[in-house]
């Protein structure tokens, strides 16, 4: 195996002037005697569990390939250390290059910024054939949690009220003026006023169920409550027994930054009480932490 003394050189440079290009990458390595790929940052190279392959002959050529960029780069340097770390390295030692990877799709060092790599994918299967399996893992991490995204995209599209669901999945994709269209939807497909805030209540009451925060168009609901007046949202509520759903979204509006700072309004009984229960009862830990923190403040909750 390489060794990787040249490491902490001080005399090798960050980059070279000029874009990154697949013909600069070829020409460095063409150059090269030895390339030495670390599973690590550059500054835990030295890392005893940090997974390495050493990349020597022919097979440099084959990494060349793997390694070719979008010519011009991205005009921007991503902001992490990267990883894995590539070093390449001429006859005796003699260091000639420090690439790292970023997300498993550019390549950093090469030139003035980081560069698009043209098959991270394939670069990714040759890592892990290798014995570099990180690469492959974030990858396959960051497709499930696509997938997943995209599930809750869709169920929240699905939880819209009716007649709402193509102008929800256009806000749901940040189209352009998405979110101004819902807006003046929602007002003609629910011009009853009571009626159009319990709607907004239950879809506003779809995220706190929801792990890993809040995207931006999931608020969409809340938002436009936040625009009706006070005393209607109190009325809404009071007219009905509210679903669980309502209650969910009762309570998301009621502990909100906009809804509370200043103080929009101080809660009617029995409307607190109920919003107590339930957020007691059936809440999730944040759902009840912001109740604590915010409408149950001064009630001893037994949560």
């Amino acid at each position: 195996m390489g060794t990787l003394s040249a490491v902490t050189d001080p005399t090798v440079p960050d980059d070279v002037d000029g874009a990154p290009t697949t013909a600069l990458l070829e020409s460095v390595l063409a150059q090269a005697a030895e390339v030495v790929i670390v599973e690590a940052s550059p500054d835990e190279l030295d890392r005893a569990d940090a997974a390495r392959t050493v990349v020597t002959g022919e097979d440099i050529a084959e990494l060349a390939r793997l390694l070719s960029v979008v010519d011009g780069g991205t005009g921007d340097r991503c902001r992490c250390p990267g990883w894995p770390t590539v070093l390449v390295s001429a006859a005796g030692g003699r260091r000639l290059a420090l690439w790292t990877l970023h997300h498993q799709a550019a390549l950093g060092g090469l030139g003035n910024c980081d560069a698009a790599l043209r098959d991270g994918s394939a670069l990714t299967r040759w890592l892990a054939g290798r014995g570099l399996t990180g690469s492959r893992d974030v990858q396959q991490s960051l497709a499930r949690a696509a997938v997943e995204r995209e599930d809750r995209r869709a169920r929240w599209v699905a939880a819209a009220p009716r007649g709402l669901t193509a102008v929800a999945a256009a806000t749901s994709r940040r189209e352009a003026g998405a979110e101004e269209r819902l807006v003046d939807l929602v007002a003609r497909r629910h011009p009853d006023a009571v009626e159009r805030v319990l709607a907004l209540l239950a879809w506003a009451g779809f995220p706190p169920r929801q792990p890993d925060g809040t995207p931006w168009h999931e608020l969409a609901p809340q938002r436009l409550l936040l625009a009706e007046p006070t005393e209607l949202i109190f009325e809404a509520l009071a007219s009905v027994s509210p679903t669980p759903a309502q209650l969910d979204g009762a309570a998301e509006l009621f502990t909100s930054l906009e809804w509370t700072r200043p103080p929009r309004a101080e809660l009617p009984e029995p409307l607190r009480t109920v919003l107590i229960d339930h957020v007691t009862a059936t809440g999730t830990d944040p759902m009840r932490f912001r109740m604590r923190h915010g409408y149950g403040a001064g009630r001893a909750t037994g949560a």
